[in-house]
């Protein structure tokens, strides 16, 4: 019989609660975006007006992460489920805009893939956590800076800025955008795979010290 402890720490305790509804939307959100992104085409080309949109849908996706995270910390409402979609409310919306940029050529397809490689094995590790009866580890501040650049970078992607260019798509602001968004993008990428070796070494370490402590116990 469970105890009233472990009925608290349930992966599906509070899983109604306004923030992870929040973090339901955005999931839901992204699907949309995603429409968007895909139907202007590469780099917006076919529809200017649909790229504009699908960038804006992505910055308000982006940013709802901090309204569900700022949600559950003030009025309590941090639940092991909340831990877990929240990671990955963000995952689906960065990978899904980054697999789509690099079908458009837009973000180059090694890229992408470093980044699906870290986002799906921590997501995997956190599965292995929680089936093995710990609790999700948090994102790191790192892990923190990585969304944020991801977030800063992709969104600058999305924005069509070419269009608002009365010379054409060669002005040189425009090229220095490019080039920028292309550096905040690589930062984002070196973040996602120094956080991800973080989480590795955080989670193996806790489930280690814990082996030690029981053995102790023990003997």
């Amino acid at each position: 019989m469970q105890t009233r402890d472990e009925r608290k720490t349930s992966l599906w305790d509070g899983w109604n609660s306004p923030p992870n509804l929040v973090t339901y939307s955005r999931i839901v959100l992204v699907l949309i975006f995603i429409g968007f992104d895909i139907a202007a085409g590469a780099w917006g080309a076919q529809n200017v007006g649909m790229r504009w949109t699908a960038a804006v849908l992505f910055v308000i996706a982006a940013s709802t992460d901090k309204l569900d995270g700022w949600m559950a910390r003030t009025y309590n409402q941090v639940t092991e489920l909340g831990k877990l979609m929240d990671p990955i409310a963000d995952k689906l919306l960065i990978l899904a805009t980054l697999v789509v940029a690099s079908a458009f050529g837009e973000v180059y397809w090694w890229v992408t893939v470093l980044f699906i490689i870290r986002e799906l094995g921590i997501t995997v590790m956190r599965f292995f956590v929680i089936d093995t009866g710990g609790k999700v580890i948090a994102a790191s501040q790192a892990g923190k800076y990585k969304t944020l650049t991801e977030c800063i970078g992709l969104a600058m992607l999305l924005a069509p800025v070419w269009s608002l260019a009365a010379d054409g798509s060669d002005a040189t602001w425009v090229n220095v955008y490019n080039i920028a968004t292309q550096v905040i993008i690589y930062i984002a990428l070196v973040l996602c795979l120094y956080s991800g070796g973080e989480y590795l070494v955080n989670t193996f370490g806790r489930r280690a010290a814990a082996s030690s402590a029981d053995d102790n116990q023990s003997a």
